[in-house]
């Protein structure tokens, strides 16, 4: 049967962008569809306007620091408009951006929301195309709790847009994105509650990365609710007014309030049901919370729709932007490319861009010690103050920490909170997916003075 497309890409985001060039490239007839800006989440609403105004929030704790080195720093202030002007004006520039390296891969875009047919069918811009395959890579979309008052409360989506800067930003969750939202609103100079439903943020990450972001956060000024649910949200004359229930129940009232609560897999409308593709649940734990659907894939990304297939985090397997075209490029490679092969999810770093920031690849020491036992485990850990602090007064502390196999010397897991976290996990990266030892660590001469040399110190 002769088709329109052989491959037709629902979705311009990270992975949808990756997998239709690299399909490309070897010769194949491909489209994309796109109803928004081309870049999706990270471009858009995401990593790069998110890291922009962490970026602007560092900004008065220097101002504060270089006082410690003899600079006389007058008064600063910040414009918000011009802030948020420029921000959105770097998004746009990078969206144009991607269409272009659309373009000279050969790719048609099609501006316009896409709907599954039949399994080789899309519905698109009032007409109907027919493709050998079908990529889907739509991503996610935050979600609020069903609780009353939530349409108040902002998302994630909305936090680049505000037309004036907050007095008092209420943030509820305990999630990256919530704690980095935090942690920027303050240094911005923001009075800051966050509420979380349980005693620590961050769950899933190591144990040390959440108290000691937790501790530095407090230490900055944030209020840390926990233990602790919203109710409701109702509007008074002073704002908006949160009733809280747990451990702290006092009402909070703030100006601004964001909901952190989640994301979920952006599946709705897109007419999996016509072609027969299944979906996994998963369950969103707590009161007002609803269970959301993922797209199911098997390790090479497709459905359960042979020609069907899926990447990012409308497959809710690993959230990050680097999986998702990591899982689009090896999509293209394995179907177009004659080089079947699949993506591996191991060892997959990542990082929390909060104040104070943190990296982690691998094993948390939890998971070690459950995969491994007591006796099986070596944690190597070091927590001190950085060399740049002596002048300042400021009491940081970095964090940094190894989990290590006892009976191996391979290092299972790499953890860090301080300044350049994420710059330095990259590296370290490297070394703990291909397998290294504490051995090989130690072996490594370090660069003095930095706070990396750490990692290759620690005894």
């Amino acid at each position: 049967m002769t088709y329109d497309y052989d491959l037709f890409v629902i979705g311009a985001g990270s992975g949808g962008l990756a997998a239709s060039k690299r399909a490309a490239s070897y010769g194949a007839k491909v489209a994309i569809a796109e109803q928004d800006l081309v870049g999706g989440t990270c471009v858009i609403r995401g990593c790069i306007p998110k890291k922009l105004m962490v970026y602007s929030s560092h900004f008065p704790a220097l101002f504060h620091d270089a006082a410690g080195y003899g600079w006389k720093v007058g008064e600063a202030e910040l414009d918000w408009e011009y802030f948020i002007t420029a921000i959105d004006k770097e998004v746009r520039r990078l969206s144009h951006l991607h269409i272009s390296y659309l373009e000279k891969a050969g790719v048609e875009l099609i501006s316009s929301h896409a709907t599954l047919v039949d399994a080789h069918t899309v519905e698109v811009d009032g007409r109907k195309v027919t493709a050998d395959k079908i990529l889907i890579a739509v991503g996610g979309r935050p979600i609020k709790p069903d609780l009353p008052g939530m349409e108040y409360g902002i998302t994630s989506n909305e936090m680049f847009h505000l037309k004036e800067k907050p007095k008092h930003i209420a943030v509820i969750g305990a999630g990256y994105i919530g704690t980095e939202f935090a942690c920027i609103m303050r240094g911005l100079g923001c009075e800051v509650t966050q509420i979380i439903r349980k005693e620590l943020i961050l769950k899933g990450f190591d144990e040390d990365i959440r108290t000691n972001i937790q501790e530095g956060m407090t230490n900055h000024g944030i209020k840390i609710i926990r233990n602790t649910v919203v109710e409701s949200v109702e509007k008074v004359p002073e704002g908006l007014k949160l009733t809280l229930s747990g451990d702290n129940a006092e009402p909070v009232i703030a100006d601004v309030f964001l909901v952190a609560t989640g994301r979920i897999p952006n599946v709705d409308g897109l007419g999996l049901e016509n072609a027969g593709v299944e979906l996994v649940p998963s369950a969103i734990e707590g009161p007002g919370y609803s269970t959301m659907n993922a797209i199911a894939v098997n390790e090479y990304s497709q459905t359960s729709q042979e020609n069907i297939f899926a990447v990012g985090d409308v497959t809710d397997r690993i959230n990050l932007t680097p999986v998702a075209i990591g899982e689009g490029r090896a999509f293209a490679d394995s179907e177009f490319g004659n080089n079947r092969r699949v993506f591996s999810h191991e060892d997959v770093a990542t990082a929390v861009f909060s104040t104070p920031e943190a990296a982690t690849v691998g094993l948390t020491e939890a998971e070690a010690r459950q995969k491994l036992g007591d006796d099986g485990v070596t944690v190597y850990r070091a927590r001190f103050r950085p060399l740049f602090h002596s002048l300042t007064g400021a009491e940081e502390r970095t964090m940094m920490k190894l989990v290590v196999d006892a009976n191996t010397d391979k290092v299972l897991g790499a953890h860090m909170v301080g300044e350049n976290s994420a710059e330095i996990i990259q590296g370290v990266a490297i070394a703990v997916k291909m397998g290294a030892t504490k051995k090989d660590f130690d072996a490594t001469v370090g660069i003095h003075p930095t706070a990396a040399e750490e990692f290759v110190t620690m005894r």
